[in-house]
């Protein structure tokens, strides 16, 4: 099939923030320091094993059941289960755009009211940073999956929420390059988003964004992060692309994630669609046939393209497909 390209698309409404990603290595940075079972599970949810990082995850909420980390990690994991299993071709463009609700989402939810109830006892108790990081975290979260559910007045109200949380905890500590980070992202989106959604924000009042400061505070987020560096460097070179058709920049922010993490299928197609959108037909095919060749997606998806695949799991099916779908476009 062909896959229909434009150079300007319409801007879908999608959630303000991203939730948590981090180094694969304990690290110490703005007061932040992770236990190792933190690190493994973030390692699993970014080199393509989310489910073996929910594992990870609830063995952490066994060992500290009063601290919002494992139960934010639990829905990290399972955020990039529906992004990857919601991702679809518009535009030319391979994004998680819009879907409606589904049962599971309210497990989802109730991950992130989790972590941010435990982090709201936290500062109750003694007020730190770190749990406004959490607190912030969580509810970036929900405002994620409101954006994919199109929910437009509830992610305003998290991203807000968020927000408030992201700059009391540089506040506290202004080295905290993950709130710096998380500050940044807000300030991309909201500078980003259509008219329409600008004048519901005169509204709710919806602070104001700003571009590219936001890009130089996801850059700090980027090098110096300890829990948005990964999730950071993806969404900036996908919205580079997305809204500002900035390709190039976005390949070189994008590369280090396949670099990193070579078995994510969700950052392998999204670098061949950027160097398909260069024009970069032979790379782009390279990355569009790693992801057929993932051990994952050959061992759960072995029938062919036309053939069901009722034991291969949603993200492997779609990333499949899509996959497939963009070389059979490519000259």
């Amino acid at each position: 099939m062909k896959i229909a390209r434009v150079t300007r698309p319409a801007i879908p409404i999608i959630a303000i923030f991203v939730a948590v990603s981090a180094l694969t290595i304990p690290v110490c940075a703005g007061g932040l320091t992770l236990p190792p079972e933190a690190t493994q599970a973030m390692a699993q949810i970014y080199d393509g094993d989310p489910d073996g990082a929910i594992a990870t995850a609830q063995k952490l909420q066994v060992s500290l059941p009063d601290h919002p980390l494992g139960f934010i990690l639990e829905a990290e994991a399972e955020w990039w289960k529906t992004f990857c299993a919601s991702s679809e071709i518009k535009y030319g463009m391979v994004d998680a755009w819009k879907r409606g609700k589904k049962s599971e989402d309210e497990a989802y939810f109730a991950l992130a009211d989790k972590a941010i109830e435990l982090a709201q006892a936290h500062i109750a108790r003694f007020e730190t940073a770190e749990m406004h990081l959490y607190a912030g975290a969580g509810y970036a979260l929900k405002a994620r999956l409101f954006g994919l559910r199109g929910e437009h007045r509830a992610v305003a109200h998290a991203g807000v929420s968020a927000r408030s949380e992201f700059l009391r905890a540089l506040e506290l500590d202004p080295e905290m390059a993950d709130a710096t980070a998380g500050i940044g992202l807000y300030n991309y989106y909201v500078d980003s988003l259509s008219s329409i959604v600008k004048m519901l924000s005169v509204f709710m009042g919806i602070p104001g964004g700003n571009k590219q400061e936001g890009i130089r505070q996801m850059q700090i987020g980027m090098d110096r992060g300890v829990l948005l560096s990964v999730d950071t460097r993806f969404y900036l070179a996908k919205n580079l692309r997305r809204y500002d058709q900035q390709y190039e920049q976005a390949l070189t922010v994008g590369e280090p994630l396949v670099a990193r993490y070579p078995s994510n299928p969700v950052y392998l197609l999204l670098l061949g669609n950027l160097n398909a959108e260069l024009s970069r037909n032979d790379k782009a095919a390279e990355y569009f046939h790693a992801v057929l060749k993932l051990p994952a997606i050959q061992s759960a998806c072995e029938a062919p393209p036309s053939a069901p695949a009722s034991n291969c799991m949603p993200c492997f099916v779609r990333a499949r497909d899509i996959a497939n779908s963009f070389l059979a476009s490519l000259p």
